[in-house]
């Protein structure tokens, strides 16, 4: 079987919508998204996403299909966004079983008060308890801002 990781362009979002059908019902937003995928002999089997918010980017929809799970294709895509991307503050909300797979990427979890305001109204419904959904705010500053201030900037 062979194996691709790739970004995939605005106009191929739609075999990521259908992917993830299968994951919450996610969709993509071409205006504000950046889509990886892992692809088994040409098929989209596995994504993440990048959204760009007003203040700052959250990465999500780490999504494998089950046909494929097992074979690390998520491993592989979030380090494809930790090079593309890692020069900038990234956030995501990772539930409680994968705190370990994120924090080997750097990713460190972080009070949800320390969550960019879109971000955090993203998961409104926990009501200011993340943790008790089950869901743990993560924050991966670029190596050389360790501990600074999340950067801002857009994610093209």
């Amino acid at each position: 079987m062979e194996i691709a990781i790739r970004e995939l362009g605005t106009d191929e979002f739609h075999i990521v919508d259908r992917l993830w059908e299968q994951y919450r019902g996610q969709e993509t937003d071409r205006s504000i998204d950046r889509v990886f995928g892992g692809f088994a002999d040409g098929d989209l089997v596995a994504t993440t996403r990048v959204r760009q918010h007003p203040d700052g980017l959250e990465v999500d929809g780490v999504f494998t299909a089950e046909t494929h799970r097992g074979a690390g294709l998520a491993r592989r895509l979030v380090q494809r966004v930790v090079d593309e991307l890692g020069d900038r503050t990234l956030w995501l909300h990772a539930t409680i079983p994968l705190i370990g797979f994120y924090r080997s990427f750097g990713w460190v979890p972080v009070d949800e008060r320390a969550l960019p305001d879109t971000i955090r109204d993203r998961l409104a419904f926990c009501f200011g308890q993340m943790m008790g959904c089950g869901v743990a705010p993560m924050r991966r500053d670029p190596p050389s801002r360790a501990g600074a201030a999340g950067d801002q900037s857009t994610p093209r």
